[in-house]
């Protein structure tokens, strides 16, 4: 599971999808409606919210708006809630370093274009993030490049 702190604009086709499906898994589980994945380090940070799975939605909205921008059909109605279009979370300049590092090398090998075009340009968040400047999150399973 790999819920980016990207923003969703910078993930490959294969990450958007992937993601989505992902953070649709997160929900389930943060809600309780299934037994698997309960224990994942990547749902720490959701946890961490008032209304977890508020949180996931909010997140997931933000890859739906992205899809919608590539012109992909993300089931909305799959959302167990609405979002919080006030939500704000942190995420570490090293965390999204690393998960930049993370992408490309995945893309390198996948999308070579995408690759170059990552690049070229610096890691920015998922619009429900904050940057502040710190290491990698101490949930963070993916060695440092």
């Amino acid at each position: 599971m790999r819920l980016w702190s990207l923003h969703p604009a910078q993930l490959d086709r294969a990450a958007l999808v992937s993601g989505w499906r992902e953070g649709l898994l997160a929900q389930a589980v943060l809600l309780g409606r299934t037994r698997g994945y309960t224990r994942h380090p990547q749902l720490e940070r959701f946890r961490e919210l008032g209304h977890p799975a508020t949180g996931v939605i909010t997140w997931l909205v933000g890859l739906a708006d992205e899809a919608d921008r590539r012109g992909y059909r993300f089931d909305r109605t799959r959302l167990a809630g609405e979002p919080d279009p006030t939500l704000r979370m942190t995420v570490t300049d090293g965390q999204l370093d690393l998960e930049r590092a993370h992408l490309l090398a995945k893309c390198r090998v996948r999308a070579p274009e995408w690759a170059a075009r990552l690049e070229a340009e610096p890691a920015r968040p998922h619009p429900v993030f904050d940057v502040v400047t710190g290491p990698v999150a101490g949930w963070e399973r993916a060695a440092a490049p």
